[in-house]
């Protein structure tokens, strides 16, 4: 039976996010360099942003560049960032054809000038689209976006823009790169890693983990579904009882 088959369209994560890991693995596994790991990974990229825009998911975050990655070989580093370039410049089509608007989180002016011009120009050619929105987190790290948020916050207490009486967890929220982004439902890691890697730590409160041992190079969207077909099978009870959840 194809698993697509077996999905609830009516129960859907609104929003997934996946920590994108392997890639150097495959290579390896392989007998070739990290960096053609990193360059099979943009297949999967592909595949599971159309599976997505095609269930649809209306919002789908991928672990792209963590802030801790600054620290691999320089070669590496560098070849990730021609690979954002001319994957977004090549992925265009892509987005616009499936109406997928294109968003960013993380510390951006960190990246290099050209891979953020190109990024910034990609998200301004698809901002009208309404499908779907992918989140590519680059040069991303939670910890240094809780920070953020707190120096935010703190000044404007300092300027007396906000009580302290007032801190709530929308006032954070609207304080976070995801600030236009719901909580996420869905969190999925490939390569059998059964950690978070300070990715979205506020924003994976309640979400429903799901790891699994697949490289990312050889993730394809029947992975996907079988994910989200587990998801569908579990109960979120958000600190109630199923008692409470019953109708």
């Amino acid at each position: 039976m194809d698993l697509i088959t077996q999905i609830d369209k009516k129960k859907l994560p609104k929003h997934l996010a996946v920590i994108m890991d392997g890639n150097g693995r495959w290579a390896k596994k392989q007998g070739l360099f990290r960096t053609f790991g990193h360059e099979n990974g943009t297949k999967a990229v592909r595949e599971i942003v159309e599976a997505c825009a095609a269930l649809p998911i209306p919002y789908l975050t991928l672990y792209a560049f963590s802030t801790e990655n600054w620290n691999r070989p320089k070669i590496e580093v560098e070849t990730l960032m021609k690979l954002l370039v001319s994957s977004l410049k090549s992925e265009i089509k892509t987005l616009l054809d499936n109406q997928i608007k294109l968003n960013a989180i993380g510390n951006l002016d960190a990246l290099p000038k050209k891979a953020r011009r190109e990024l910034l120009d990609v998200i301004e050619k698809t901002k009208s689209n309404t499908r779907m929105t992918l989140t590519l987190a680059l040069s991303y790290g939670s910890r240094e976006e809780i920070i953020k948020t707190i120096k935010e916050i703190s000044d404007k207490v300092k300027n007396n823009l906000i009580s302290p009486s007032s801190i709530d967890e929308s006032v954070i929220n609207n304080h976070l790169y995801t600030r236009d982004l719901p909580d996420v439902d869905l969190l999925i890691r490939t390569s059998g890693e059964l950690r978070i890697s300070n990715f979205l730590l506020w924003q994976i409160a309640y979400a429903e983990l799901y790891f699994t041992d697949t490289l990312w190079p050889d993730y394809r969207k029947d992975h996907l579904f079988e994910a989200i077909i587990n998801y569908q099978k579990r109960e979120r009870r958000f600190g109630k009882t199923s008692e409470q959840l019953e109708p």
